[in-house]
């Protein structure tokens, strides 16, 4: 299997189409090796247009590559945040925020993924990413505010609690809802109050544990 042009492939048949365009969003997507990341039972699924199933105890899952593009397209990174990821999963996702990040810290409820993924993000030479263990729908308030929070997940709504982590003109991402009808969100604070901007449509994985977390209600 020819890795790079898989790579190419996947950008130009899957990320393009979809309206995936900010450059740098797709540069990040060239540098960082997402077959790194992914199960060696998956690995020759590594960039084809699905979710990929990553093992542990809740059968957690990577996001397609679609969605982390226009996921990261959303979130529009900038240099030297300061950034939290809930739901580490594999790390993929939390060394793409790493490579535009002053620091992330990516929490995983599965203390088995959390090791999957340190282990990872060393191979691939990341080393601005923490790993911590616990629910990350109550956040890391420890390291707030932050800049920009990626929620690798769904969730029935996105806890004010985690909102309040976010510095002024922070922003948010997340996908909200139930299957088959879930909308990919971006929240940006204003003062005391969040502005609520629908992006796109799609379904992926919940959250384990995410039906536990209190609401957020406007």
């Amino acid at each position: 299997m020819n890795l790079e042009q898989a790579r190419f492939n996947m950008i130009e048949q899957q990320l393009r189409p979809a309206r995936v365009l900010d450059p740098d969003v797709l540069d990040v997507l060239f540098v960082v090796k997402r077959e790194e990341f992914v199960s060696p039972a998956h690995q020759r699924l590594a960039f084809a247009d699905t979710e990929l199933p990553l093992g542990g105890a809740a059968g957690a899952c990577m996001f397609a590559p679609k969605v982390e593009a226009l996921a990261l397209q959303a979130l529009a990174m900038k240099k030297h945040e300061n950034v939290l990821e809930v739901g580490t999963g594999s790390g993929y996702m939390a060394a793409l925020l790493g490579a535009h990040a002053d620091h992330v810290w990516s929490i995983e409820i599965d203390p088995d993924l959390a090791g999957m993924a340190r282990a990872n993000l060393r191979r691939a030479g990341v080393t601005n990413v923490s790993v911590e263990v616990g629910n990350g729908l109550a956040g890391l308030p420890g390291h707030a505010p932050y800049d920009a929070i990626m929620v690798s997940g769904a969730v029935a709504k996105v806890p004010r609690a985690l909102l309040e982590q976010l510095k002024p003109a922070g922003r948010l991402f997340a996908i909200e809802g139930a299957a088959p009808a879930m909308e990919a969100v971006l929240y940006t604070r204003v003062g005391e109050d969040f502005r609520r901007l629908a992006v796109f449509e799609t379904v992926v994985a919940p959250l384990r544990d995410a039906e536990l977390a209190p609401a957020f209600v406007f």
